[in-house]
């Protein structure tokens, strides 16, 4: 019986993935041998030596200790793709609301409760909140992923002029986006151009603080800025220095921070992106398949830290090396192998940066011994016997 930790509240739909005689879901999992989780903060976690693998119920990981599951040999998941939809809608309110003063009409309404004649009151008052229609206006989209590629996308069928900026771009992701949307040379085209921008990339150190004083001042004036991804893609003190000058119209986030929220023409959300039934379905149901494969078969697909591996698993047995990724690793697993008397069946690898992972197919169940003699190999993080 296999403990999955649950370290936040995850859609049922997603807990009926696993079978209830093969695994015991809880949220105070002694050893678990892996975790399901949204939100909730893993850096101060303590990473038991049972726990083989975590699966985010989302798309970005920055609550996860990356580097310490690595080292551990520690598989992480996420879901890209799993509540595009939702982002993709909420971004498309972002750009209505960024382009139409509807939330300071609201207020305003609001105030007038109790007022005689509110119908003459509005038609009077009602330019104040005026603004500017989408229609043929830039938009310039940083980020071609699955959210992005479906904003822009989204936006071209609002009448929108649409660029997008993306140096990671995927094939896949390539065959999703429109042919008419303009591709970008690189940020600084975006920022010269656009009349919108928004942001659909990770925070990683190359993203954070991206937008600042110096990518700022390339803007138009008065543009408007949609930061659907993360809060430390942009450098709060210049996001306020453009909005006292006019260079920024409006910011809308979906990321509140003390700094930001009640500033002047900013539009802070409360991190609705992926806040639907709909999209915590998706993640949740993705996440699981993708943890219960790798415990169950040890195929690996949608990892933020090894590559993705999977191989078909006809065999009586599989060996699953997650190692260093430096040279005579494969050969020596072979080495060792055939001094046991082991016949490699099929055999599967593929490397990550500094980490690799090697799936070996066998005909026969091995011995027992396997297991240490593999894990004493220099390199080898953990070895895992199917």
């Amino acid at each position: 019986m296999k403990e999955i930790m649950l370290l936040n509240k995850i859609a049922q739909v997603g807990l009926e993935v696993f079978s209830p005689d093969m695994y015991q879901l809880s949220a105070e999992a002694a050893d678990p041998a892996g975790i399901l989780v949204r939100s909730a903060d893993m850096h101060s976690y303590d990473l038991n030596p049972a726990l083989r693998a975590i699966a985010r119920a989302g798309a970005g990981v920055n609550n996860i200790p990356l580097p310490r599951c690595t080292q551990a040999g520690i598989v992480v998941f996420n879901t890209p793709g799993g509540n595009a939809n939702s982002v993709k809608e909420l971004t498309v309110l972002a750009l209505l609301l960024a382009s139409r003063n509807v939330l300071g009409g609201i207020n305003w309404v609001k105030g007038l409760a109790g007022q005689p004649d509110i119908a003459k009151q509005v038609e009077a008052g009602k330019s104040a909140f005026a603004g500017q229609e989408l229609l043929h206006r830039s938009l310039g989209v940083v980020g071609l992923g699955a959210v992005g590629g479906a904003v822009a996308n989204a936006a071209l069928s609002l009448g929108m002029d649409v660029m997008g900026y993306d140096p990671g771009l995927s094939i896949d992701a390539a065959w999703q986006l429109s042919r008419n949307i303009g591709h970008a040379s690189g940020p600084e085209e975006v920022c010269r151009q656009a009349d919108y921008i928004s942001l659909h990339v990770p925070s990683t150190p190359q993203t954070k603080g991206m937008i600042n004083t110096r990518s700022l001042s390339q803007m138009k004036d008065g543009v408007r800025l949609i930061n659907m991804a993360r809060a430390d893609l942009v450098v709060e003190e210049d996001i306020k220095q453009a909005l006292d000058t006019g260079k920024l119209a409006c910011y809308v986030t979906d990321f509140p921070t003390d700094g930001l929220v009640g500033y002047k023409n900013v539009i802070a959300i409360p991190h609705l992106g992926a806040s639907t039934e709909e999209a915590e379905d998706n993640c949740a149901v993705m996440a699981a398949r993708q943890l219960k494969e790798y415990l169950e078969n040890g195929n690996i697909r949608n990892s933020v830290n090894f590559p993705d591996v999977s191989m078909p698993h006809v065999g009586e047995a599989r060996i699953c090396i997650l190692h260093r990724n430096v040279p005579n690793m494969l050969a020596q697993f072979s080495t060792k192998l055939g001094e046991i008397g082991i016949n490699i069946e099929n055999m599967l690898n593929r490397s990550r940066d500094e980490v690799a992972y090697t799936m070996i197919e066998l005909r026969n169940q091995p011995p027992a011994s396997v297991h240490d003699a593999l894990r004493a190999i220099e390199g080898v993080i953990r070895v895992t016997i199917y």
